[in-house]
């Protein structure tokens, strides 16, 4: 099987259904985006630092290909069984929210993203996170969108920033708060 197939050769491709859509198509852009992110997980999962974690993190990257996939079909046509995201998913991600922030110091105010290479990995992550929820948002303004696709990328960015700030701690990199100039 070649890995070119050259049917997205003038700018469109198909979502699970076969409905043909232009590759700039917003639920195209989503699911893009939840791809970029979970590459960006795998990044976090490879440092060192996460090496206890890396169970955990393959679960997340697991979950991401379960909502590329319900982001990627079509509600109108498809007939294909798709994976399923479960309230238990984001529960796992609030049980790792909580273990890590009762663990670091309480949280005064805003953070500067950075103090660590590895950490600043998983602020990017975060970021590209906030962005898919942003897209999935607004396709769920336009098309059908799981309730549950949103909530599971919302706490993910959560847990993302809490796991920073446990990468800072293990590391023994300063967390550099935000002071405004006023």
């Amino acid at each position: 099987m070649k890995i070119y197939t050259k049917t997205g050769d003038k700018g469109t491709t198909s979502l699970i259904g076969g409905t043909r859509v232009a590759k700039s198509n917003l639920r195209i852009e989503a699911y893009g985006t939840v791809d970029e992110l979970n590459s960006y997980i795998g990044l976090v999962r490879d440092q060192e630092v996460n090496r206890e974690r890396a169970t955990i993190l393959k679960e997340i990257q697991d979950r991401l290909f379960t909502i590329g996939a319900l982001l990627a079909t079509d509600p109108e046509k498809s007939k294909m069984k798709t994976p399923d995201l479960h309230e238990e998913d984001v529960t796992l991600l609030e049980q790792e929210i909580d273990t890590m922030t009762a663990e670091v110091p309480p949280l005064r105010a805003f953070v500067l993203p950075g103090g660590h290479q590895s950490v600043s990995f998983c602020h990017v992550a975060r970021c590209v996170c906030r962005r898919a929820e942003r897209l999935a948002i607004h396709l769920q303004e336009l098309s059908p969108v799981e309730d549950l696709v949103i909530k599971y990328l919302n706490r993910l960015s959560d847990y993302l920033f809490a796991l920073c700030r446990k990468m800072t701690q293990e590391l023994g990199a300063e967390e550099i708060t935000w002071k405004p100039r006023v």
